[in-house]
């Protein structure tokens, strides 16, 4: 630690000499506090493991130097979709993805089953739908916790979704904002009522075993040739049946990973596709993946378990249903 010191103070003045005065005292005052939290920081390195700082890195090189290299251009008359485009997404997806897998990871206390569930709903409703769901069947003690879990993680969904919409098309946020917090806040009453409601039954939970790393390159070439998929056939679905289709579309892939077609409505996967389509689209994959966690949380928790965050679930698709509808019929 001394000749970095040393080094950086032959730096200070050089810099405080040919450039502005800002940066000698940014640089300084963060030297300060990096050397006063050398333990944190030391104590953080030593719990983060070699394989993620490995794969942290191959990620960073991608998105360094491949994504400038992508030519932002079609490649091809069926999509507007430009490489380009696509990494961009990826990358997009994997960052908000990858900040809740490190707050859950190192940040978030060991067995808080809400704050796992609000990180999870971040990174992936569905795997958290699951995991919780399967503890919900092992750990009667914390059912409470875990239910309120299962309904809070598809709350934060529509928020995850909102965030990932404004970044590539804010016009469309506008549009979807008011449904999906509408949404998000009706599955955040419904949380804290049943986790108010079941409180006093409620102890501490175990610790969860830790997600997985959405960083790993593999999910971020399988999300790529995903979002690919997903915009062609948008295209292909837009022109042989219509805007029709493109709900059918919708309510098919909720089944499976909604985020390439939300992404691909919000990047215009279909071209000439109206704002308020692309909404009533969005509202109906999410609708449909929440039927999806409900045949998940009734498998995984068992029947006696599962009423509640099914009912929950179901609550919430019937309700993205009806504002889909509702927005249909307005315009």
């Amino acid at each position: 630690m001394v000749p970095t010191c040393n080094l950086l103070a032959f730096l200070i003045g050089p810099a405080a000499l040919s450039e502005p005065p800002w940066i000698a005292v940014g640089v300084t005052v963060t030297a300060v506090l990096l050397l006063t939290a050398r333990a944190k920081l030391h104590e953080f390195a030593r719990r983060v493991e070699l394989g993620e700082i490995v794969t942290a890195g191959k990620f960073m090189i991608l998105a360094g130097l491949m994504l400038p290299l992508l030519p932002n251009s079609p490649i091809t008359r069926f999509t507007d979709l430009t490489p380009h485009q696509v990494w961009l997404a990826v990358l997009a997806v994997c960052t908000v993805s990858y900040t809740s897998y490190l707050l859950q990871r190192y940040v978030a206390p060991p067995g808080a089953v809400l704050w796992s569930a609000f990180l999870g709903g971040l990174y992936s409703s569905t795997a958290t739908t699951v995991v919780l769901a399967r503890r919900a069947n092992a750990e009667p003690d914390t059912l409470g916790q875990l239910q309120s879990g299962i309904i809070l993680a598809s709350a934060i969904m529509y928020l995850r979704l909102l965030v990932i919409v404004a970044i590539f098309n804010w016009s469309l946020a506008r549009v979807l904002a008011p449904a999906l917090l509408i949404l998000s806040a009706l599955g955040l009453l419904m949380a804290g009522i049943w986790y108010w409601h079941e409180r006093g039954a409620s102890h501490p939970a175990a610790a969860a075993t830790p997600p997985t790393n959405p960083l790993e390159l593999s999910a971020a070439f399988i999300f790529a040739a995903l979002f690919i998929a997903i915009s062609l056939a948008s295209t292909w679905v837009k022109t042989s049946y219509g805007l029709g289709g493109i709900e059918l579309l919708a309510a098919i892939v909720g089944f499976a990973d909604i985020d390439p077609f939300v992404l691909s409505m919000a990047q215009g996967g279909a071209p000439v596709l109206p704002v308020f389509v692309a909404t009533v689209a969005i509202l109906i994959a999410a609708a449909s993946n929440n039927i999806l966690k409900a045949v998940y949380t009734a498998s995984f928790a068992g029947t006696r378990a599962s009423i509640v965050p099914v009912s929950g679930l179901v609550v919430l698709a019937l309700a993205g249903l009806a504002a889909a509808f509702w927005i249909r019929q307005t315009h």
